[in-house]
């Protein structure tokens, strides 16, 4: 739950508290799993079975505190205190020692301690983790080091994520030197090559290089990468400024960057594309971004000679803020100021605007641009939702219009994919090409892996039902995936509390490059074996993660898993609260995780915040909660789904209106269900928010799949999201709900 609105992919959250034992292997308690783990610590030993402490997690933004061994073996022990996070016991003291050497060499780490790491390196010499410790210590003072040990660090840990790491690292210390040579020399053997900053560096190269030999498709590649980043970096902002200054990239490019950013509130990215085409713009910068209205009135008596792009600019920031002085100004003065290209994008972000504030005339806006090509993607996403809701039947034919006139990529997107056939079949009979070429386009996204795709399944007669698990790994599928370095070093370092480290690696390990450690993606029997080493350790997102990544198979039970079944089910049903619902929005918040905690500080396999876990725990009549229970497996359970409960009777059983009131807040659920009638499908894909729109999606489609499991029973995602409707004159609402 997070009325914030933060991105669970960017939440830190700090777990601590009860680890469970192996489900996959019961025999083997506490003591026993960190025996054999700290057994493969050794340099001497062989890979044994990898059975580390085991702990749920969800993010790449997560960090695990580990438990007591106590809460281990005692994992529903209600009446139990919360456990303390802080170290296991560790069957030897040296392994013992090289932990805490570890612990204390990453916090050195996170404060720029350079001495102290390079004062606890030798202690962390064979230690399985010493690669990280390696890392730290270097890149702590990468900048100083000389080359030559650069390369011995290389050398020394090739072929390991640590390696890549510093490889990332040093590589943006050359482009910041300006070291083109040894840049060059150097990404050749780079092989995570996911740092759009290096990306742009080594394109940069390629063209100081080759000049008009370069490759036809550079300015674009440098283009895009430039677009995706929230504020441009040293890297991009140069290859882009270099490919201005050689006309391979226009200043109408460089303004979108600055009109796009302007409309998101990023100053700082607005201001460095402007400043690329517009080297005096300084001097106007502070009114225009703050006063929109004002800079805007300064210039209405002569405004063909005011700069079109910056008015553009502050129409843009006007809109944003106040959408209705906006539209004034446009229909007053500007709309005959600026160039039909300008115009037309300042109609699309008013159109935009107006459709995300859910408004009904929203369409008006996109009927006043003369030109669609002018509108972004976004924008004409945003017309075909507005479209969609326009009424008790959507527009169709501006939907279709709406997502012809998106670029390809965007049009590949199985929610344009589905309304696009949706749409075609709305305007053709059964017979018509038409109508047979959209059921052609539904079936190329049919599937039960997420919203679009199973919706796809229904709209062609099919219902949800879960897939038949595939053959298990085989005990030589496990045996390599086990002993795979990267993965050993992931599940330990998560082990001892190195979570961010952990997953980083895990991720190298099993999604970057293959079984043999070389740069590639594994095969789909790989992933499922790697996938189970994460399952069977109860790293639920890795487990996850990592199994959704299969291609052409889907083990369910690995990426729809049920822990604490019994607790969950019985629970719901005691409330008569769908079981399938619960475990698809704890899916969703948590990935299972019973002791996680965000920033804002939501909390447990729910993620309930404090203030609402106080308010819940008074209905529920909890006498003797307090806040420190929430971290208790049961309690979380009982406060999250008590709560879903009141928020779904609420809002009369619907799930798709209960599922933004849990993320965004029930103000805000409120607010949106307000308008025509509409299918639910339709209401989802208009929630204003992006992050609680693809909330409210996942949610249902979880659910969707948790019921075709827990019930053998084909299931029906429309039949969930059913209709939703404005609340009703005479229905009160419990404007008390936090």
């Amino acid at each position: 739950m997070s009325h914030a609105l933060l991105s669970r992919g960017a939440t830190a959250l700090i777990l601590s508290g009860t680890l469970l034992a192996c489900a996959h292997s019961p025999e083997a308690g506490p003591q026993a799993e960190a025996s054999s783990l700290r057994a493969a610590a050794s340099p001497a030993a062989a890979p044994p079975l990898l059975n580390p402490p085991t702990v749920s997690s969800h993010s790449d933004g997560w960090v695990v505190a580990k438990a007591s061994q106590a809460a281990a073996s005692a994992p529903v022990a209600e009446s139990a205190a919360p456990a303390k996070s802080g170290k296991t016991q560790h069957t030897t003291p040296a392994s013992a020692e090289g932990d805490a050497v570890l612990l204390e060499m990453a916090a050195a780490f996170k404060r720029g301690d350079s001495k102290k790491l390079t004062q606890l390196l030798p202690k962390a010499r064979g230690h399985i983790l010493e690669p990280w410790a390696a890392y730290w210590e270097l890149r702590a003072r990468l900048d100083k080091a000389p080359e030559a040990e650069v390369r011995n660090f290389l050398k020394r840990y090739a072929h390991s994520y640590q390696e890549d790491r510093l490889r990332n690292d040093w590589l943006l210390l050359l482009g910041s030197r300006r070291d083109w040579t040894t840049l060059a020399d150097e990404h050749i053997h780079y092989r995570m090559r996911d740092d759009r900053e290096v990306q742009c560096y080594v394109a940069l190269v390629d063209f100081l290089r080759q000049g008009p030999q370069s490759p036809p498709s550079l300015p674009d590649e440098v283009y895009r990468l430039w677009m995706q980043q929230r504020d441009g970096d040293d890297g991009c902002n140069l290859a882009v400024d270099r490919l201005l200054e050689a006309r391979k990239v226009s200043p109408a490019q460089i303004w979108r960057k600055a009109r796009l950013s302007a409309e998101l509130g990023r100053q700082r990215a607005a201001r460095q594309a402007v400043d690329m085409v517009q080297s005096k713009g300084g001097g106007v910068w502070a009114d225009l971004w703050s006063r929109p209205d004002k800079w805007l009135g300064a210039h209405a008596a002569n405004p063909r000679k005011a700069p079109a792009e910056f008015a553009v600019l502050a129409l843009v920031r006007l809109a944003v803020t106040d959408p209705a002085a906006a539209e004034k100004r446009m229909n007053s003065i500007w709309q005959t100021a600026l160039a039909p290209e300008q115009r037309n994008w300042v109609w699309g972000v008013l159109g935009r605007q107006a459709a995300m504030r859910l408004d009904l005339d929203a369409l008006s806006h996109f009927q006043k641009v003369s030109r669609v090509a002018d509108l972004s993607d976004d924008m004409l996403a945003w017309k075909a939702r507005a479209a969609l809701r326009a009424g008790s039947t959507p527009k169709w034919a501006v939907v279709e219009a709406a997502i012809r006139d998106m670029s390809t990529q965007a049009r590949q997107d199985p929610a344009w994919v589905y309304w696009l056939a949706r749409a075609e079949m709305a305007q053709h009979p059964a017979h018509h090409p038409a109508h047979q070429a959209a059921l052609k386009s539904l079936e190329s996204i049919a599937s039960v892996r997420g919203f679009y795709e199973q919706l796809a399944l229904e709209a062609l007669g099919r219902k949800i039902t879960a897939p038949a698990r595939p053959e298990p790994p085989t005990a030589e599928e496990m045996a390599v995936a086990r002993q795979n370095p990267s993965l050993r070093r992931a599940l330990y370092a998560i082990s001892m509390g190195l979570r961010a480290e952990g997953v980083r690696e895990w991720n190298y390990g099993a999604h970057l490059v293959n079984a043999q450690g070389q740069l590639g993606r594994m095969t789909d029997r790989e992933l499922l074996a790697v996938a189970a080493v994460a399952c069977e350790q109860q790293v639920w997102d890795r487990c996850i993660n990592t199994s959704d990544r299969m291609r052409d198979i889907q083990d369910v039970g690995q990426s729809f898993p049920m822990p604490f079944r019994d607790a969950v089910i019985r629970r719901s049903r005691d409330i008569q609260l769908d079981p399938a619902y619960v475990y698809g929005l704890i899916r969703q918040e948590s990935r299972f995780i019973m002791d996680a905690r965000s920033h804002v500080g939501a909390s447990g396999l729910m993620q309930v915040m404090p203030a609402t876990a106080q308010w819940t725990a008074r209905k529920l009549g909890m006498d003797d909660f307090k806040s420190e229970h929430i971290n208790l497996r049961d309690t979380n359970i009982a406060i999250g789904t008590g709560y879903l409960k009141i928020v779904l009777d609420n809002f009369e059983g619907s799930m798709p209106l209960a599922a933004a009131a849990y993320n965004a807040g029930p103000s805000r659920a409120r607010k949106w269900r307000q308008g025509p009638d509409l299918e639910g499908a339709i209401w989802a894909e208009n929630v204003p928010f992006n992050e609680t729109r693809d909330y409210v999606k996942k949610v249902l489609s979880n659910a969707t799949l948790y019921a075709a499991i827990i019930t053998e029973q084909p299931q029906s995602l429309r039949a969930r999201l059913a209709t939703v409707s404005p609340k009703a004159a005479l229905v009160a609402d419990n404007t008390d709900i936090p």
